[in-house]
């Protein structure tokens, strides 16, 4: 039986969430999700630093035109106040729940005591924890690692203080910031933190297949998780993931036409998105995903990397498929 997944007042469809994920979580990427089966899709990190939301990253990740209720924005910094103004500003930009992240262990977030380096300093993250719950009238989630690193993993004594500030839900990835993506993913600590708090608990890390979902929602006893980078060339791991949850059963894999179409309309959003020249360039990785697993994906990857033309890519994808096709034929 599924989980139900709450956060505040709003009940999810299910509870399988998009992780944010810098540069891959963007509003096309989260609608095609949410089509897809996803429950909710939390958007990129926006930095805490209004003065920088001039710039046309930030103006692409402010952009929540048309998406569904509820509305997840992830704010990333290391100071209370300006973490605290950034919520309030995207609350009135239409954010309905706030995601505090405290999980990002790249090196350009951590060194700017931000992402999982604020783990180190608990008083500051209690300090981070309440000016931004006192800021809005929205629910407020915080995103973390196990901990700092295999010494340090402070993750329930975090969780316990961010639920006595007024967090509505917690997500955690199973490593610590030392571990980077590296290694396999340990969910014990979750399970420890899950048993600790009453807020829900969502568990993040690893989670690449419906058997994965299922065990680690089984030792973890987490009331949702977070799928991150098995979603990129693969958003219908959602729907695979829910009907085996449900039913137990395998759905099909998609079929080459479908695959063709879902990765289709997925290039027509980027170019639409982001304008000809900003969205070829931001198709290319997604392109390379969905075709990592393709025998002849490599050799097209390179020639498609070196168009610079939307409607060139859209015929190419086109012809790429149709050449497929007539393989089979051929083979058969």
């Amino acid at each position: 039986m599924l989980p139900t997944a709450k956060i505040g007042p709003y009940t999810l469809p299910n509870p399988l969430i998009v992780a944010p994920m810098a540069g891959v979580t963007d509003r096309p990427f989260r609608l095609l999700c949410r089509r897809m089966g996803a429950g909710l899709a939390v958007s990129e990190m926006v930095i805490a630093d209004s003065k920088l939301w001039h710039t046309r990253k930030s103006k692409f990740r402010l952009n929540h035109t048309g998406e569904p209720e509820p509305r997840s924005v992830q704010i990333a910094g290391g100071d209370p106040e300006m973490l605290a103004t950034a919520a309030r500003k995207n609350a009135e930009l239409g954010a309905q729940i706030i995601d505090i992240n405290m999980g990002c262990p790249a090196k350009k977030v951590c060194n700017k005591a931000a992402g999982s380096a604020l783990m180190k300093d608990e008083q500051l993250v209690g300090d981070i924890l309440e000016a931004v719950v006192n800021a809005v009238d929205i629910p407020v989630t915080l995103k973390m690692r196990t901990g700092w690193n295999h010494e340090h993993r402070n993750a329930p004594q975090i969780a316990r203080m961010a639920e006595a500030a007024g967090i509505q839900a917690l997500a955690i990835h199973g490593r610590t910031r030392a571990d980077k993506y590296n290694g396999e993913a340990e969910y014990d600590t979750i399970a420890d933190v899950k048993s600790r708090v009453r807020i829900p608990v969502f568990a993040n890390g690893d989670i690449d297949s419906p058997e994965k979902a299922q065990q680690v929602l089984q030792h973890t006893g987490a009331d949702g998780l977070l799928i991150g980078r098995a979603a990129q060339g693969r958003p219908w791991i959602f729907r695979e993931i829910l009907h085996f949850l449900e039913t137990g059963e395998h759905l099909p894999p998609p079929s080459m036409d479908e695959v063709e179409q879902i990765l289709a309309g997925h290039l027509g959003a980027l170019h639409d998105f982001y304008g000809e020249t900003m969205g070829v360039r931001i198709a290319r990785k997604h392109v390379g995903w969905y075709l990592q697993t393709h025998e002849q994906g490599e050799q097209f990857r390179r020639r498609f990397n070196a168009i610079d033309c939307a409607l060139e890519q859209k015929d190419s994808i086109q012809q790429y498929f149709e050449d497929l096709r007539n393989r089979e034929v051929f083979a058969a």
